[in-house]
């Protein structure tokens, strides 16, 4: 019986899950990846130990499946997208990656976005330099660590490094190749780009670009040996995970925002031609004539998790200890504080913002009334808050008539139906179970004939969603709410610098 592998490596953990071709889950296995921090601003992985992580991973799961592994006719991961990912001349890693959370570029992009080069980037790439941008990255690799630039033979994404160590090839799919170097327009790369960013030795080491269900390469004896794998198996380009949990949550396509509520803000809509503006990416579809518009900030769920880590560890670990959830404590302290009026706010700024790179969290609004349900509040609604900036915009650009939730968060009933009220739009959370891997199994599997298209999802999506109408009433007073979000957030602006420039003093 024909199974199909989708990985998923995010910016915490990577996991490996077998689905039937129907989309049943057969076995997930997942690992932590832990992130280096070196530096202020500076967030990194080991290469080598995310694919040692990675393998372990798939290793479990094909021993767990109870099928052979000869079930699985095909693979393909996603992982987080943007940073980068390089290797020498002997293909080996260059040292640690950077991921999307890394800000040291920051500087950059922002000296780049207070120039032309900013309006000539989002004109021919379709979107505006940021900080985790490859562009961005490795023009500071190229003023700050000059003898690591020159060694630079590729430069790929985290899930094409996965695809390298199962396949041994080098390259990468159309969706990540646009994150930098690609014309908005032909949706090929684009030599300009690399003079522009004056990366001009870069120029033609960019990787090989392939369709996200192209075959391109099969599973080595080495990586067969070390997963459980069969040598051979067809390995596909697989694509980026931004695209992955829309397409795995049925939110890929025209009419509708997908909306994913993980460490980021995810944001993002299908056009059927090319439109920019500097408040989203349009970046390549799955499919040549598709563009996918991303509006996008390192700014929701993570937000959360710091909370509970920093203030809830002892209660998260009584919890625990009882056989009770943080998260259902949690929640019950956020729906009664949610039926009280608050003056809490909370900007979900700790990894950044769509305001500019210097921006930082913050609490406003606080009494000595206030208890922790009122924070949790402020929090989870600053979220929300967030993603409306980004939904806003594209609404904006695109028009569409509904929105589609997934992420951690959207498994709570009363968040789902908060973002139904802060969106003012019908909200659908979908059960998917592991979004963006089957997403990259969709690939896999269109690749390997058991689907006509990516988006030929087999499931019966209406027995795995509920969709939330906002509010009026709640609707009406998140609208009064969101304006002084906006307002504290364009009176924090000049301040934010100097936030930033006491945080870096010795």
């Amino acid at each position: 019986m024909p199974c199909i592998m989708g990985i998923d490596s995010g910016l915490t953990v990577t996991k490996a899950v077998i689905f039937d071709a129907d989309g049943t889950v057969l076995a997930i296995a997942r690992r932590r990846v832990p992130q280096l921090i070196p530096a202020p601003q500076h967030v990194e992985r080991d290469m080598d130990g995310l694919w040692a992580a990675t393998a372990d991973a798939i290793r479990e799961a094909v021993a767990a499946c109870g099928r052979p592994a000869s079930d699985i006719v095909a693979i393909a991961a996603t992982a987080h997208g943007d940073g980068i990912y390089l290797l020498d001349d002997d293909r080996r890693p260059l040292g640690n990656a950077i991921v999307s959370l890394d800000t040291r570029a920051d500087a950059v992009a922002d000296a780049w976005n207070e120039s032309e080069i900013g309006e000539q980037s989002l004109t021919l790439t379709g979107q505006k330099p940021h900080a985790s941008a490859p562009s961005a990255i490795l023009r500071w690799i190229r003023d700050h660590e000059p003898a690591r630039y020159a060694r630079v033979a590729h430069f790929i994404a985290a899930k094409d490094w996965l695809r390298f160590c199962l396949c041994g090839t080098i390259g990468t799919d159309r969706t990540e190749a646009s994150t930098s170097f690609t014309n908005v327009l032909t949706q090929d790369y684009a030599d300009d780009s690399f003079r522009l960013f004056g990366l001009d030795r870069l120029t033609g080491k960019q990787p090989p670009m392939a369709g996200s269900t192209e075959i391109v390469g099969g599973v080595t004896p080495e990586t067969a040996r070390l997963t459980g794998l069969v040598a051979g198996t067809p390995v596909m380009a697989g694509l980026h995970d931004v695209t992955a949990s829309a397409l795995g949550m049925g939110g890929y396509g025209e009419g509708v925002i997908a909306v994913i509520a993980g460490t980021y803000s995810i944001n993002e809509t299908v056009s059927p031609t090319p439109k920019v503006d500097g408040r989203w990416f349009c970046r390549n579809g799955i499919l040549p004539g598709e563009w996918n518009n991303m509006s996008i900030s390192p700014a929701s769920t993570a937000n959360y998790d710091w909370f509970i880590d920093q203030f809830c560890a002892a209660d998260a670990k009584a919890a625990e200890a009882a056989g009770e959830s943080i998260h259902a404590i949690l929640g019950k302290e956020f729906e009664v504080a949610r039926e009280r009026p608050s003056s809490a706010f909370f900007h979900p700024y700790l990894f950044g913002s769509p305001f500019g790179g210097a921006s930082s969290a913050g609490f406003y609004g606080l009494n000595a009334w206030h208890d922790r349900g009122d924070l949790v509040r402020a929090v989870l609604e600053g979220i929300a808050f967030n993603h409306r900036v980004h939904v806003d915009a594209l609404r904006e650009g695109f028009a569409p008539a509904t929105a589609r939730l997934t992420g951690g968060i959207s498994r709570n009933p009363a968040m789902a139906g908060l973002f139904a009220d802060i969106l003012g739009l019908p909200v659908t959370a979908t059960r998917t179970e592991e979004a963006a891997a089957w997403g990259a199994a969709l690939c896999a599997g269109a690749g390997a004939g058991l689907f006509a298209s990516p988006t030929d999802d087999p499931r019966d999506l209406a027995s795995i969603e509920t969709t939330y109408q906002p509010d009026p009433g709640r609707q009406k007073a998140y609208d009064e709410k969101y304006r002084v979000f906006l307002d504290l957030a364009g009176a924090m602006k000049p301040l934010w610098p100097v936030l930033r420039r006491l945080g870096a003093e010795k």
